[in-house]
Order: C-alpha cells, then sequence, then structure tokens
C-alpha cells in the first residue's frame, strides 16, 4: 500500500465536509489528504451506508473519521470502510459536545488511553489500512504534559503511528464546542515536544491555522498539518498548496475554471435528487476577497434554495465576478 502524504489535509468538519464539499476542495489540490464528517460505529453499522459512507472515486486520498470506543464495533466499522475503499481510518478522540459525551467517545476518551489502544488494535489486526488518532493535548484538569505523553504512549503500544494533535484542551463542562475551538490557548509548543520526545510517530498538527505560509512554517517542526475552517471559509488558499507542499509544477487553477469544472458534478448530483444547495453552500467562500465576492453569495443565498434551481444559478452568479478572478 503506498504510504499517504501527510504534508497537507483539511479537517474533518461535522455539517461542512460532506461529499460535495470534498469533491469541490478536490478541484484546488489533489494530493491534500481529505476527511470525511465523523461518522458513528452505530450509524455505520445500523444506518444508511450508501448515504453516509459513498463518494466519488475523485475525492482519493480520503480517510474516513469514527466516532466510536467499543473495540468490536470499531473494528467492524474499520471492515467497512475498507469495503468502501478508504484510505484511512481515524478515530476522534477530540469532540467535546455533550451528545458525544453522551455515547463515551470523542474527547472524554482521552481519560481512557487503554481502551482506546485496544480500539486501534483491534481495527489495526482487522484491516490493512493506517488507524489514526486526532485528539487533543488535554482535557479538563487532565491536562499535564505527563498524561498527554502517557496517553500518546498507551495508544501507540496498541499500533497507531499517528497522531493528529489539536493544539488546545478541551473543557468538557462549561464550553460548548464553538467555545472550545476558541477559548482554550493555542499550545503548538506542547505538539513540538510532543515530536521530540516521539521521533518515530507521525505527529500532524491541528488547531488555529489560517494560511499556507504558516502550514509551511510549521513544517519546519512536525510531519504534517491539518487546515479546518480556514480551508472552508477561503478554500482558494488550497489553489497552491500542490506547488508549495507537494511538488507539482501544474498551473494554478483560476476560481472561475474551478466553477467551470465543478459543473458537471453538480448537474450529475441535480439529476440524483440532490438539491442545488446542498453543494452550493460549500462555494460562498470561493471569491472571499475577490471584486464581486459578496454579488456571488448574495446571488446563490437567494436563488440555489428555489424548487427547480440548476447549474444555471452557478452560470449566473460567476457573472457577478469579472473573468481574471
Amino acid at each position: 500500500m503506498q504510504p499517504l502524504n501527510r504534508r497537507l489535509a483539511v479537517a474533518p468538519m461535522l455539517d461542512w465536509t460532506d461529499r460535495h464539499c470534498r469533491y469541490f476542495l478536490r478541484l484546488l489540490s489533489r494530493p491534500t489528504l481529505l476527511y470525511t464528517e465523523m461518522v458513528t460505529t452505530g450509524a455505520a453499522l445500523h444506518g444508511d451506508r450508501e448515504r453516509l459512507l459513498a463518494y466519488d472515486p475523485a475525492e482519493h486520498p480520503l480517510a474516513l473519521q469514527l466516532g466510536g470506543c467499543d473495540p468490536g464495533e470499531l473494528a467492524r466499522c474499520a471492515r467497512i470502510a475498507a469495503d468502501f475503499d478508504y484510505d484511512e481510518v481515524n478515530l476522534n478522540v477530540g469532540c467535546p459536545s455533550d451528545r458525544v459525551q453522551s455515547g463515551r467517545f470523542g474527547a472524554c476518551l482521552m481519560a481512557e488511553p487503554e481502551l482506546v489502544a485496544d480500539g486501534v488494535a483491534a481495527m489495526r489486526t482487522t484491516v490493512n489500512l493506517p488507524i489514526t488518532v486526532k485528539t487533543r493535548i488535554g482535557i479538563d484538569d487532565r491536562d499535564s504534559y505527563e498524561a498527554l505523553t502517557d496517553f500518546v504512549g498507551r495508544v501507540a503500544s496498541g499500533g497507531c503511528e499517528v497522531f493528529i494533535i489539536h493544539a488546545r484542551k478541551a473543557w468538557l463542562r462549561g464550553l460548548s464546542p464553538k467555545e472550545n475551538r476558541e477559548i482554550p490557548p493555542l499550545r503548538y509548543d506542547i505538539v513540538y515536544r510532543l515530536k521530540r520526545d516521539f521521533p518515530d510517530l507521525t505527529i500532524i498538527l491541528n488547531g488555529g491555522l489560517r494560511n499556507l505560509d504558516q502550514a509551511e512554517d510549521e513544517l519546519r517542526r512536525v510531519d504534517g498539518v491539518m487546515i479546518g475552517r480556514a480551508a472552508y471559509e477561503n478554500p482558494y488558499l488550497l489553489a497552491d498548496a500542490d506547488r508549495r507542499f507537494f511538488g507539482s509544477d501544474t498551473p494554478l487553477p483560476s476560481r472561475h475554471q474551478v466553477i467551470r469544472a465543478f459543473l458537471p458534478y453538480v448537474e450529475n448530483q441535480l439529476q440524483q435528487g440532490t438539491p442545488l444547495h446542498c453543494m452550493t453552500r460549500h462555494v460562498l467562500g470561493l471569491f472571499q476577497g475577490i471584486p464581486g465576492a459578496r454579488a456571488w453569495r448574495r446571488h446563490l443565498s437567494e436563488h440555489a434554495h428555489r424548487r427547480g434551481a440548476g447549474v444555471e444559478v452557478l452560470e449566473a452568479a460567476l457573472r457577478q465576478i469579472p473573468e481574471v478572478a
């Protein structure tokens, strides 16, 4: 199996990184590793798998993020991921929401490193896919560096070789998920130290990265970087990723070219019954900072929800923007 290039990834983001978003982002960068929204083990095992897990082959390289804690269920879900031809299975040990905690997964699992290690081991013995863990640097009062290294060491003993570290602690009580992304301070120094202390592990830095300059600078100290909201709110920043991170000499696509390349996918999805707004909501930020961006967003927001809306809505919105953009 060809090792995944982990220099740059787009974070799994609930309600954002669905299959339509990922297809669109893939038009901006070919090698950047993409992640699904978190899918719970219960949903993967008992829900509509085609709706939850299907994707376009163009989305590769693509990782499935799972939320769960039972090793047997995780192993069964890893088998499903392999059957769907995902390139990686990632275990969520970072989400702090109440719903996640009530299901005994997400960030609360940082308090149960042996259970996480057992889940990783169960998945590794079931499939020949990379099994990775996305976690925080601590939770509540369990936030010492010693607690973090204990967690990483024990989970690594279960066979995890790749850790994506959101460089903030999480408060499981008192802060909302949004506040947990903003209030606890970023501690990149903790992630750097972790890489120094675990040189054989692949350590990916996540949290607060806003542009490729910053991401490129961080690669001097860690093995990879993961960008979240910045890549969604201003997706065109990914257009230069292939040249800067992966050695590509392919010319950057213009924003207009990206939308034109997106149109056949949109047309196909419309024929399958997908409403237009389910796709256009992901492209609203493409022209951020460009003259006409407000008119672009307004046209899509006003027209994409209408019954029978088709690609002509995107084409009309595109005419609001100068071709040079």
